[in-house]
């Protein structure tokens, strides 16, 4: 059989592509290496907790568009990422804001907390940082760099703060009101029975083949589309020719607990190096559960190596410039499109992946 498009991929960008195509009345093969579909939003029910496999996703944006899209292929509840962070046993609410000030100093109002980021931005006396460390302290002061953010950093990207450079934190949002808020979006929430039924939703009139490794399969595989939609790491596509593209990688471990409610909260991070994770998610609470056990997630950052399952592209001068490289070649690329967070080699939320996915099928159908 003859398809019009093979997508490689059946996460959240080919999933669009492919619910667009249908309803253009195009034929599409979905393929996808994993023995499920809907990529790393994919959610898989355990003790009836629709857990978040690949770490927590929240949904959020402030593009009318984007959000009323995605309305059609699930209800969305009300939560608010509202995460707390642990360092030795205090804990503090994030996003910084008053409460965070409260916590940290006892002050109480905007003044005063401002008063003392200020007074430690002084004393430090860095007026060009060098590296990561001294920008988040030129930024917030000593206090809340010491105790929510070098730790966990250090153990995000697998590095000292002071061997990481100053520009991957530009700036960092501190609030001086009482907003829990971690999103600034207008629109936010968990869709109601997890992601894989949305996904699910998007691919009910394409084929889809599971277990199916691209790269295995290629030749096969390439007779039987006129085109295809490639979602996966565009220097593996390119047989890494120019040098492979680095990333960060993250491992999980799950338990199912015999409480109803071990934590209180959705995400909880672990700022203190020591602490081998950076946080603990507890799945019920996105979608405010009552069942009586409930599942955690423990998430491990680790170095990321071939074969790892690629989390955060490490967008540093070397890998842009190699990525430049990958992209001219794309460029040339008359039957094939490249889609998505691995073959953009680009961090992209969730939304940003629907406005990438939605602006793909304009050009090439409208």
């Amino acid at each position: 059989m003859k398809y019009d498009y093979l997508i490689v991929g059946a996460g959240l960008f080919g999933s669009i592509f492919a619910y667009e195509a249908g309803k253009r009345g195009k034929k599409c093969l979905v393929i996808d290496k994993r023995s499920h579909i809907a990529g790393n939003i994919y959610t898989n029910k355990i003790e009836d907790i629709n857990v978040h496999q690949y770490g927590a996703h929240i949904f959020h944006t402030s593009n009318e568009k984007v959000w009323s899209y995605i309305q059609q292929f699930a209800k969305f509840n009300r939560y608010t990422n509202s995460p707390v962070a642990v360092y030795k046993e205090e804990l503090y609410n994030l996003p910084f804001n008053m409460n965070t000030f409260h916590q940290l100093w006892k002050v109480n109002s905007p003044a005063q907390a401002k008063e003392m980021i200020q007074k430690q931005i002084k004393e430090s006396g860095i007026t060009n940082p060098k590296n990561l460390e001294e920008q988040a302290i030129s930024l917030v002061g000593k206090d809340i760099y010491e105790k929510l953010i070098k730790g966990y950093t250090q153990k995000q990207w697998g590095q000292s703060a002071k061997e990481l450079p100053s520009f991957i934190i530009k700036r960092l949002p501190v609030r001086f009101t009482y907003d829990n808020n971690y999103f600034n979006d207008l629109y936010q929430g968990i869709p109601i029975g997890g992601y894989t039924q949305m996904i699910e939703k998007m691919l009910k009139d394409s084929e889809i083949r599971l277990n199916t490794d691209y790269f295995e399969n290629r030749e096969e595989l390439y007779s039987l589309a006129d085109k295809i939609v490639f979602t996966g790491m565009i220097d593996e596509f390119y047989n890494y020719q120019f040098g492979t593209l680095e990333y960060r990688s993250l491992s999980f471990e799950s338990e199912v607990l015999e409480e109803e409610n071990h934590q209180g909260n959705a995400v909880v991070n672990f700022t203190e190096y020591e602490i081998p994770y950076t946080r603990i998610i507890e799945h019920k609470h996105f979608e405010f559960g009552t069942q009586p056990k409930t599942v955690i997630t423990r998430e491990y950052p680790k170095t990321w190596t071939k074969g790892d399952e690629p989390y955060y592209p490490v967008n540093n001068e070397k890998n842009n410039k190699m990525y430049e490289q990958y992209k001219e070649l794309a460029q040339k690329e008359e039957t094939v499109i490249f889609g998505g967070r691995l073959a953009e080699y680009k961090y992209y939320d969730m939304h940003h992946v629907i406005e990438q996915a939605l602006t793909c099928i304009e050009q090439e159908f409208d």
